[in-house]
């Protein structure tokens, strides 16, 4: 294992892009965590969202799990472009003659994948713990830790994507197409998730509908991209603001879309090894 981390580290240090993305990525995650501290000027208004109660346990824990994890894009660039240019380069190819095999390649990466969301799990862990004792209007214990479910949410969610990206650099070799690739099944999984809720409350109205999209079961909400979606919600219907409205936030742990995701996580893993294995490199 060391010296497959060793392998990587010499590997990356080579390749510009990948140092200035990582430094990027992580300056990014760490001010976009502060974002709350920060007024903003909307429709003549202006908002706080420290005051909205993002920073508020347990409520912090779904808010910055979530704001982070709109970055994720960024740091799979840094790991497409890592696997792609071992092919552009044949980089894989020499490593091959030199004796690594296709086992150790992918260990390899998924050494790097770990690295790379444990490092980001822990910063977000660390800043969120610091805002909340500093911004929370309550410290007690209970809820100090009632989310903290999120941060682990966040872990699987970042590494099932990576594992993602991981599985089409290694099936498609070029970075333009894996990301072509990834817009393209974005999309897809769009439209079959709306066929499904369409054909579902297609000629209900009112309440009975509105039941349906907050309780039914969807198919689609197993697919890739909706599985990881489905582990951090949307925390905007907990600010303070839209609470006074008298919307009410329901949340059920997503234990399919999070069963889902350690699914595809062994598929994408298995599925790689398996084209490095087939093809003729």
């Amino acid at each position: 294992m060391i010296k497959l981390l060793k392998l990587e580290y010499y590997k990356n240090l080579n390749y510009q892009p990948f140092k200035v993305f990582t430094i990027l990525y992580f300056v990014i995650l760490i001010a976009l965590l502060f974002v709350g501290l920060v007024d903003f000027d909307i429709f003549g208004g202006t908002i706080n969202l420290k005051e909205q109660g993002i920073y508020n346990f347990p409520e912090i824990w779904n808010f910055t799990t979530w704001i982070v994890a709109l970055l994720k894009i960024f740091l799979g660039l840094i790991i497409v472009f890592s696997i792609s240019q071992e092919f552009s380069n044949r980089m894989f190819k020499q490593n091959t003659i030199d004796g690594l095999s296709r086992k150790e390649f992918i260990t390899s990466k998924l050494l790097t994948i770990s690295i790379f969301t444990i490092v980001s799990t822990l910063i977000v862990f660390g800043i969120t713990i610091f805002l909340g004792y500093q911004y929370s209007n309550t410290k007690e214990s209970a809820k100090v830790f009632a989310e903290i479910f999120f941060i682990g949410n966040y872990f699987v969610k970042l590494f099932t994507f990576f594992c993602f990206l991981m599985f089409l650099s290694v099936l498609l070799r070029k970075s333009v197409f894996v990301f072509l690739a990834l817009f393209v099944f974005w999309i897809g999984e769009g439209i079959l998730s709306a066929l499904e809720v369409y054909s579902k409350v297609k000629g209900m109205q009112g309440p009975q509908r509105n039941d349906i999209l907050q309780n039914d079961f969807f198919i689609t909400h197993l697919l890739p991209l909706e599985s990881m979606s489905s582990l951090i919600p949307n925390p905007m219907m907990r600010l303070n603001m839209v609470k006074m409205m008298g919307v009410k936030y329901e949340f059920h742990y997503p234990t399919e879309s999070l069963i889902a995701c350690l699914v595809w996580c062994a598929i994408f893993i298995f599925g790689s090894y398996w084209i490095l294995r087939k093809r003729d490199w």
